[in-house]
């Protein structure tokens, strides 16, 4: 009896301590979009027809995670993407002045903002892209 009363301390404090640490990573993120992804993707995500792609309820946001590390920490560039049906052609440069810790950070923040409900990013799943 006093192992289950055990595990379950733990694990509730363990899911207690998870959610602090994704309600971090939001405000973190949140701090590192306003300066550095705003001036794009505007204040609501919502971009800038034909320039700079709504980063609300997208499959390039909500979808795989790999491909939106990859864009954020090596850019987009050359030729054209299509993105839930709209065109864009502007460059999305590499983040370069971001660490791993800010780009799962914000990543996160934009996986949980402007409509969006999906699971954060990982420092560890960020620090997979090379």
């Amino acid at each position: 009896m006093r192992i289950v009363f055990v595990i379950c301390f733990f694990g509730i404090s363990f899911l207690l301590y998870s959610q602090t640490l994704d309600k971090a990573s939001f405000e973190r993120g949140k701090k590192v979009y306003q300066t550095t992804c705003l001036a794009c993707h505007q204040s609501e995500g919502q971009g800038v027809p034909r320039m700079f792609p709504t980063l609300s309820k997208t499959d390039w946001v909500l979808g795989n995670k790999q491909r939106l590390i990859k864009v954020v920490k090596k850019g987009l560039k050359g030729g054209e993407v299509t993105i839930d049906g709209d065109r864009f052609s502007s460059p999305m440069p590499a983040q370069v002045q971001l660490n791993d810790q800010q780009v799962a950070d914000v990543l996160t923040y934009v996986r949980n903002s402007f409509g969006n409900k999906a699971s954060g990013i990982t420092l560890a799943e960020v620090k997979a892209i090379k």
